[in-house]
């Protein structure tokens, strides 16, 4: 019976291409990478909507309204806990001194949580570790996407100025998907070392368009629906159980949509069935690939060299040997 599936699913790619998705999604330990990123997620998103009122009160001071609608648009994005969000940010105030040191925390966070992006993205994509960038660059690079974010924060506020009734309400999401496809395309580019067209990464930012904004409707039937008044009920501990599975979804959706755009641009599909489970199978030409990239991913110097053979399950240890 399996072998007649595996046969199927590696003879159709509708089936084979997800499962490839899946498996190198587990390969690359991905739920371990996603609770990363949750981690450093969570501990960047208060300095960063502090950041944001903080640079948004001192440049808007004589436009509250335009104020309110861009932090707003910030918090849309996270329906379930916005409110609650919303009530408890507020500027940095006071001397100086404390505004320096408060900007100085909250760009320390955001910096730490892209760092754990690109890593994740590089290892999606078998960058390996001698090729990545060092501390110094890679939160250069979390600086200039703290800039497309922020530009990007402009373009969902126009956005969301936008009628939402009738047809326009259909426009509005079109169009919320289309910014949110630009902002992530930018962000794959900008945080993968390795040189990957934009024609190899579009599909998967598409696809984490979608799949966000499809939470973000989700979140919001929730919060009108199921769960109104339940954070009178769980209070602060219910805010930070919410915000912290949103997060991992939201890292999950990004993961997953980067390894899209690895499997499809590097073609690791098919994937034989029971390669995670057990030894007793024929590898692929993906599965082979795959073990390797893995491996090279490890390399820690540009000198250093990894060969990587595999041998017939029929004849191993007797000359059965062949390489990646």
């Amino acid at each position: 019976m399996w072998s007649r599936l595996d046969r199927y699913q590696q003879g159709h790619p509708w089936l084979g291409f997800p499962i490839a998705v899946l498996y190198k999604y587990i390969d690359d330990q991905g739920g371990y990478l996603a609770a990363l990123i949750t981690y450093y997620g969570f501990l960047s998103l208060f300095p960063l909507l502090l950041l944001g009122v903080t640079i948004l009160g001192y440049l808007l001071q004589g436009d509250p309204a335009l104020q309110a609608k861009i932090i707003n648009s910030a918090l849309r994005e996270i329906p379930v806990l916005g409110d609650q969000l919303r009530e408890n940010v507020q500027g940095l105030r006071g001397s100086g001194r404390a505004l320096v040191t408060g900007v100085l925390v909250a760009l320390y966070g955001v910096l730490n949580g892209s760092t754990a992006v690109q890593s994740a993205l590089n290892r999606i994509w078998g960058v390996p570790r001698y090729r990545r960038p060092n501390p110094f660059v890679a939160r250069i690079r979390g600086l200039v996407l703290l800039g497309i974010l922020g530009i990007g924060l402009l373009a969902t506020t126009a956005v969301s100025e936008l009628p939402s009734r009738g047809l326009l309400a259909v426009v509005t999401v079109v169009a919320a998907v289309v910014v949110n496809t630009g902002i992530l395309l930018a962000a794959y580019k900008l945080l993968t070392v390795r040189d990957v067209g934009l024609r190899d990464l579009w599909i998967g930012a598409l696809v984490a368009s979608v799949a966000w904004q499809a939470l973000q409707e989700v979140g919001g039937y929730l919060v009108r629906h199921e769960l109104r008044g339940a954070s009178q009920v769980y209070g602060v501990f219910g805010i930070v159980l919410g915000l912290m599975a949103w997060l991992y979804l939201g890292a999950v959706i990004l993961l997953l949509s980067a390894e899209i755009n690895a499997v499809r641009t590097d073609r690791r599909w098919p994937r034989a069935l029971l390669t995670p489970f057990t030894d007793e199978v024929d590898l692929t030409r993906a599965d082979e690939s795959s073990y390797d990239a893995y491996a090279q991913t490890e390399r820690h110097k540009g000198f250093e060299q990894v060969d990587v053979r595999f041998h017939d399950r029929d004849s191993e240890g007797a000359g059965g040997e062949r390489g990646a």
